[in-house]
């Protein structure tokens, strides 16, 4: 059974609607880095010599305590606080609705600040799923996505934009808002949640979007991220999942440093051009060839291969044995997907049967090969099913609208 839980909407007054837009006016300190922040300090007057330990202290007020008035910041002087309200928000994407899964898992459907007058800002989905002793966050890159992954139901969506870092960065904060997940605060509703020091243990860029073609804005929300005067969440327990853009993924060992996965799903180039359209650009021996090179790859620090299982289209034991086979010599691990299902999916989930005389194959051989399991199908949070209703408004059809 799912519980849906939506954000109460409603008119608003003409002087509350000026003053919302008068607040998206003033950048969010969230997503900013350190430079970024000192450099904001010193628009608004803070000098030179103070702006480093300032910095430290409103990126501890903010990534470590979660605090959302400046007000809150009491090692702060009251005339900085003024200051910083006026010129500054601290605001994360508003959660427009919550779905909560029969297995615990909860979607979060968020608004972003609007970019073009007159239209609400897009819409952007979040995925918590907890686990007995840990919990997992799927966060987005973008709304929609460019790669048309013939399987994914995020593939249906055309790309709107790129998140920002504070976007990025926001998924995290309002998913601790609403588990109660900082200091001295507690869940909204702790119903099965994790009985860990840490709600969120780890964070996996599996939702919305290829983060490889955001790739400054993710660093710059990552580096934030695994920051350990902030949100401290270790580089090994943050997984970015790409599709295969082979020339970012050198650089994302090197300047990211985090835990690889590879949305890989076949064995060879016909297929996988048709269920992963961008492998025409970059086909399957390219790919493993920047995967055997990824940086720091180890056996403690494998790359996760994952491989969505369709029925009568990819679980052939013949098939089992080829991706074996490619993947010979790359410390690995293989994630079979049963498909999770979407309204107007072209596929089916293999059999059970199936995937485990497929993942029997894969062990054999020597590699760790589990099958998720599915979460949070019953609110189509699952792996492939997120999808938010934005879309791109062009110029033209702006122009056709009414002025408020």
């Amino acid at each position: 059974m799912s519980l849906d839980i939506i954000a109460p909407s409603g008119s608003v007054s003409a002087d509350a609607a000026r003053q919302a837009a008068k607040a998206r006016e003033k950048p969010s300190l969230i997503g900013m880095s350190r430079q970024e922040m000192a450099a904001f300090l010193g628009e608004i007057g803070v000098p030179e010599r103070q702006r480093r330990m300032r910095v430290s202290q409103l990126w501890r007020w903010i990534y470590t305590q979660g605090v959302r008035d400046f007000d809150a910041m009491t090692n702060i002087s009251k005339a900085l606080r003024r200051d910083l309200s006026e010129a500054a928000t601290l605001e994360r994407p508003e959660i427009v609705s919550e779905q909560i899964s029969s297995d615990g898992t909860r979607k979060w459907l968020s608004r972003l600040a609007a970019t073009q007058p007159g239209l609400p800002g897009p819409e952007v989905e979040t995925v918590y799923i907890p686990d007995t002793d840990r919990a997992t966050l799927c966060i987005s890159s973008q709304v929609g996505c460019t790669l048309n992954c013939s399987f994914c139901h995020t593939g249906t969506q055309p790309l709107v934009r790129n998140l920002t870092p504070g976007e990025i960065v926001g998924q995290i904060m309002l998913a601790r808002d609403r588990l109660g997940d900082w200091p001295g605060l507690d869940a909204d509703n702790p119903t099965g949640l994790p009985e860990a020091e840490r709600m969120i243990s780890n964070i996996v860029l599996m939702g919305m979007g290829e983060p490889l073609y955001n790739f400054d804005n993710v660093k710059t929300a990552m580096d934030i991220a695994n920051d350990g005067d902030g949100l401290a969440i270790s580089k090994r327990r943050i997984t970015l999942s790409t599709s295969g853009v082979v020339p970012m993924i050198p650089r994302t060992g090197h300047e990211m440093g985090v835990m690889l996965a590879i949305s890989l799903h076949a064995v060879n180039d016909e297929l996988r051009n048709e269920l992963v359209p961008l492998n025409k650009k970059y086909p399957i021996a390219e790919l493993l060839e920047a995967c055997r090179n990824y940086p720091g790859l180890a056996n403690n620090r494998r790359i996760t291969f994952e491989y969505v299982m369709l029925k009568n289209v990819n679980d052939s034991l013949d098939e089992a044995k080829e991706l074996v086979r490619l993947l010979a010599g790359i410390p690995a691990k293989i994630n079979l997907i049963p498909f999770n299902p979407w309204p107007g999916a072209p596929y089916d989930c293999s059999e059970w049967d199936q995937i485990e005389r497929f993942a029997a194959v894969i062990q054999r051989a020597g590699y760790a090969s589990p099958v998720r399991t599915p979460r949070g199908r019953d609110i189509m949070a699952a792996c492939g099913q997120l999808k938010s209703e934005s879309k791109k408004v062009r110029a033209s059809e702006l122009r056709k609208r009414p002025t408020a």
